[in-house]
């Protein structure tokens, strides 16, 4: 998926596959769900006819193989004796073991220390993939082998459970994330942080995102974004997040005479709310659910088809159930490519305190739609 939105917002992409999970539906672009890209810049768009559909662990079933850690290296030796690797970022995401993220780590290294003597020529983007609503889906020694990487990313994506894993805070309050995302900053000199998924409450109607980008003395400046939940399971929001905020945090930071600077990193004066990490959070916030509304709505138009309401049948099993659902909701990218480009920003950034208490109702509601 990540590949798919990139490329469609004009970004040419190498991908680097870290598992093979059954195989899409015919004439899609790219027949991958976990990878790692490394964009390459901006060129013309290109165009394609089918939604990407493929078999993946949200159906709790797959057939397929895991790539080694000896496999993704000879794949990146093969574009680096080439002179293949002459990328602008790196977007790494999920990798099947311990092993994997030493790999993936040695390569985005590589990178780093080529494009040491040209300042911002460079960015890593590190997904830690690693588990969800407090629970793992990796080994446990895949977490050190993130913590290792941590001070070379230029930018960390963690949902709410990843942030407690990597910084060893446990977070139930905004305040606890608050220290979690400081303690990132200047344990690990990570220049951004973007923690998503954030709810305290399962039963809340609002999901948060809350992003900083650090100061030179590594303190945080904290911002967040509520958007309404939406009742509904989707797979693959994570990659989608991810490139989209490649897309357009690069624009951001283009926008501000940031890509000269190392980790396109804002002036200290600049405050939270008006940093480019805030303002493409704002514009992928918006993207996301305008797509993932839309593909609600399909899902559920297309469960009433099959038999009564969400879909269910006597005659259906529980398991055939669950796999007629997941298929319904699957995310609707191809038919909504004009919400990718052009981004809902109804959804504002708001500066937070690193102590503020967690309060939804004295947070101010999003703002209307803006041009």
């Amino acid at each position: 998926m990540a590949a798919f939105v990139m490329q469609m917002l004009g970004c040419e992409v190498a991908a680097l596959n870290t598992v093979h999970y059954s195989r899409p539906a015919p004439n899609t672009p790219l027949p991958i769900e976990r990878t790692h890209f490394l964009p390459q810049g901006n060129l013309e768009k290109r165009r394609v006819v089918n939604d990407i559909a493929g078999n993946h662990l949200g159906y709790k079933q797959s057939k397929g193989t895991k790539t080694s850690a000896d496999e993704i290296s000879e794949l990146y030796a093969g574009l680096k004796q080439s002179y293949l690797t002459d990328f602008d970022v790196m977007l790494s995401g999920y990798a099947p073991n311990a092993e994997a993220v030493d790999a993936i780590g040695a390569i985005g290294r590589d990178l780093k220390l080529k494009a040491s003597t040209k300042a911002g020529s460079f960015f890593w983007v590190l997904d830690p993939v690693m588990g969800d609503e407090g629970r793992l889906y990796v080994n446990e020694d895949v977490v050190p082998a993130y913590n290792g990487l941590l001070r070379d990313a230029d930018l960390i994506l963690p949902n709410q459970f990843e942030a407690e894993l990597l910084s060893e805070i446990k977070i139930t309050t905004l305040s606890e994330l608050a220290d979690a995302i400081t303690k990132l900053h200047k344990d690990h000199r990570i220049p951004h942080i973007i923690v998503t998924s954030v709810r305290f409450d399962s039963s809340s109607p609002i999901i948060s995102v809350v992003g900083s980008s650090s100061r030179a003395d590594g303190s945080a400046r904290l911002f967040k974004i509520d958007v309404p939940a939406l009742d509904c399971f989707f797979s693959g929001t994570g990659d989608m997040f991810a490139a989209l905020i490649v897309v357009r945090l690069r624009e951001a930071a283009s926008r501000e005479g940031l890509l000269a600077t190392n980790s396109w990193r804002s002036p200290d004066e600049v405050s939270a709310a008006e940093l480019p990490l805030a303002k493409a959070t704002e514009k992928v916030s918006g993207i996301m659910h305008t797509v993932l509304e839309k593909t609600k709505a399909a899902r559920d138009a297309e469960l009433e088809k099959m038999s009564g309401p969400q879909g269910a049948s006597e005659k259906d099993s529980e398991k055939r159930l669950h796999l007629r659902k997941t298929k319904a909701a699957e995310v609707r990218l191809v038919r909504n490519l004009e919400d990718l480009r052009k981004p809902d920003t109804r959804f504002r950034a708001q500066a937070l305190s690193e102590t503020e208490g967690w309060n939804p109702a004295k947070m101010p509601r999003p703002t209307d739609k803006v041009d």
